[in-house]
């Protein structure tokens, strides 16, 4: 069964289609969605059915954690142990943006989502509909790059339907993905170190370094 596609426009989010993603969302649904990278598969981490079908839908190894869209760093709060003081300095520098920040997962995160690393990757888009969907669901939801493990990621939902085809059931069209680097990746769980680069992509190395070297 091929995909079903809902066209939403990505600069004014039409609040019925929103509502629509966030119902499907909420009911276990995995959707395809575009980000302010590539498009993600976006599902309620808290519903575990769902978080396994992200995973069967990639043929992702399970011990891999996913990365959670948020809307603010309060909403991180909620899904972090006490935050490090660099973690609010980075929020403040490159948020919303293409800054995936690691820190210590709070409890109530399903150690399926956090693949029982005691982490938990977030980050706040700097793109309207994930926003949108994330404040209609009001959760959070993953983010992991909708394409199969090893693939390349998909910058268009036509891409996402052809490579995933009948492995997904609802993908949002949001047009072509604003950019084509992944988001950089930043862990703070380590105390010594307090903060390292997992994966350079969009924000350049440097760029952290120099914003870190300034205090």
């Amino acid at each position: 069964m091929r995909a079903e596609i809902v066209k939403i426009n990505k600069e004014n989010p039409e609040a019925s289609l929103i509502r629509y993603a966030a119902d499907q969302i909420r009911a276990g649904e995995v959707l395809g969605m575009p980000t302010d990278t590539f498009y993600g598969l976006a599902a309620d981490p808290f519903n575990l059915r769902a978080v396994e079908r992200v995973y069967e839908i990639k043929s992702r190894s399970r011990h891999k954690p996913l990365s959670l869209l948020i809307e603010s760093t309060d909403q991180a709060e909620d899904l972090a142990k006490p935050l490090p003081e660099e973690f609010y300095k980075l929020a403040r520098r490159f948020w919303p943006g293409p800054l995936t920040i690691i820190v210590r997962a709070a409890s109530r995160l399903p150690l399926k989502v956090t693949a029982n690393t005691g982490n938990v990757a977030l980050r706040v888009p700097n793109a309207r509909i994930p926003l949108a969907v994330v404040q209609a669901a009001g959760i959070p939801i993953t983010a992991t790059s909708a394409n199969l493990s090893g693939e390349s990621e998909c910058t268009t939902a036509e891409a996402v339907r052809d490579q995933l085809q009948e492995r997904i059931s609802i993908i949002v069209d949001g047009g072509t993905s604003p950019r084509e680097t992944a988001s950089t990746i930043v862990d703070l769980t380590d105390e010594e170190a307090r903060w390292r680069i997992m994966r350079e992509g969009a924000i350049p190395s440097q760029e952290i370094s120099e914003f870190f070297a300034q205090g």
